[in-house]
């Protein structure tokens, strides 16, 4: 019952959006349609989260994090990809790589609600996992997922990530995994935070807010690490599809894929140089 009421609660918050959205809108503006479009895809894609949860409960499916118990809800972006496991599937086989590396420590910068954070603890028993986010409302969902995942190698904190505490982590195997909504610009700076030198790093570079930030991240480390650009044309596979998946049509298969990006965000996978002299498997 909760669902369904939760259901009808944003049914209608869309429906009035939407209503509002087209009242002041005009044909000679096409982007009042894709406002739309946009808002009723999300629509559908709740319903789709419904259909996917009453099928197969809140076990992901596949990928790395196959297995992992997730949450009936994300706090930010989208969700089916999640639990389908083909959440940001290009990075998938540098995320196999990172659990088959014995790292002391990953430092999670932005967390959200901690897919990541509980994937790779769960994956990574003997590594610790600090997961950061400013955003206090994701406190009870990790704290949830780690229950959930009898997970204790990870802890959340909501204080805010500052250069200067990379220099806590210097003298063990590190990896930072970020995705600060643009302030990866600011943050890792090799300037600022030497100690990044000794780190892998692997950040989402959001060019879809100032196209120059891949570039200037490449371009700071290009001479202590090894720098992989990861680009996302949109392509999701299955390998198992559930038999209710292959029988939706192909607009809802697009659309349970779908991340809600609203341009370019490429990974820069960068592997230090150093760290591969300094720590050794």
């Amino acid at each position: 019952m909760f669902l369904w009421e939760l259901f009808m609660s944003i049914t209608n918050q869309i429906f009035n959006q939407l209503s509002s959205s087209l009242a002041k809108g005009s044909p000679e503006n096409p982007e009042t349609l894709n406002n739309a479009l946009r808002l009723l895809s999300k629509w559908r894609h709740l319903l789709l989260q419904n259909t996917l949860i009453k099928n197969n409960g809140l076990v992901v499916l596949e990928g790395p994090f196959k297995g992992l118990k997730f949450l009936s809800k994300s706090l930010e972006g989208c969700y089916v990809p999640k639990l389908l496991g083909c959440y940001e599937q290009p990075l998938h086989k540098t995320i196999e790589t990172v659990i088959q590396t014995k790292y002391d420590v990953v430092l999670n910068i932005g967390s959200a609600e901690g897919y990541y954070a509980a994937g790779l603890a769960k994956s990574m028993p003997q590594t610790l996992i600090k997961a950061f986010d400013l955003n206090e409302a994701v406190k009870e969902p990790i704290a949830q997922l780690l229950r959930s995942n009898a997970i204790t190698n990870c802890v959340y904190s909501n204080n805010e990530f500052l250069s200067e505490h990379f220099n806590t982590y210097q003298n063990k195997k590190t990896l930072v995994f970020c995705d600060i909504e643009g302030e990866e610009r600011n943050l890792l700076d090799p300037l600022a935070a030497p100690s990044l030198l000794n780190m892998d790093i692997i950040a989402e570079a959001h060019d879809c807010f100032d196209k120059t930030i891949s570039s200037e991240l490449v371009k700071r480390f290009s001479n202590s690490h090894a720098i992989e650009i990861i680009y996302d044309n949109g392509d999701r596979t299955l390998e198992n599809a559930p038999d209710w998946f292959r029988n939706l049509g192909h607009l809802d298969q697009l659309l349970s894929f779908w991340e809600w990006r609203s341009g370019p965000t490429p990974w820069i996978v960068m592997k230090s140089k150093r760290a591969n002299l300094m720590f050794k498997n």
